[in-house]
């Protein structure tokens, strides 16, 4: 059997290696970190559309701090039937907005576009 002092420098190695930071033990040399990327902030308004015959109607509710730009774009069934592209509006932060628009006869379709 070995003498207690034949142990004191394994003791002493083991002491000093739980002793140091863990990075310091398991790298021997320093990473650099990654470049940070900015995240893209949410943006759009929320909107629902509603047609009714030839008038339609679009509420859009802005859940976000920027201000997003909505425009109503219209387009009729007939083809004599002049489609329409409305002025944008501002949606500001947790405001909601009206848009409304018409065809003489009936609608095909009706969407809203968003705008920074």
């Amino acid at each position: 059997m070995r003498s207690p002092q034949s142990f004191a420098p394994l003791l002493a190695a083991l002491t000093l290696l739980l002793a140091l930071p863990c990075d310091a033990a398991s790298h021997a040399t320093k990473t650099v970190p990654h470049a940070r990327v900015p995240a893209e902030r949410p943006f759009g308004a929320a909107c629902r559309t509603a047609v009714d015959g030839s008038y339609v109607t679009a509420y859009c509710h802005n859940p976000y701090p920027e201000p997003d730009h909505v425009g109503l774009h219209i387009e009729c069934e007939r083809w004599w039937d002049i489609d329409s592209d409305g002025t944008l509006v501002e949606a500001g932060p947790a405001q909601t907005v009206r848009l409304t628009g018409r065809c003489w006869k009936e609608v095909r379709s009706a969407w809203v576009s968003h705008q920074r």
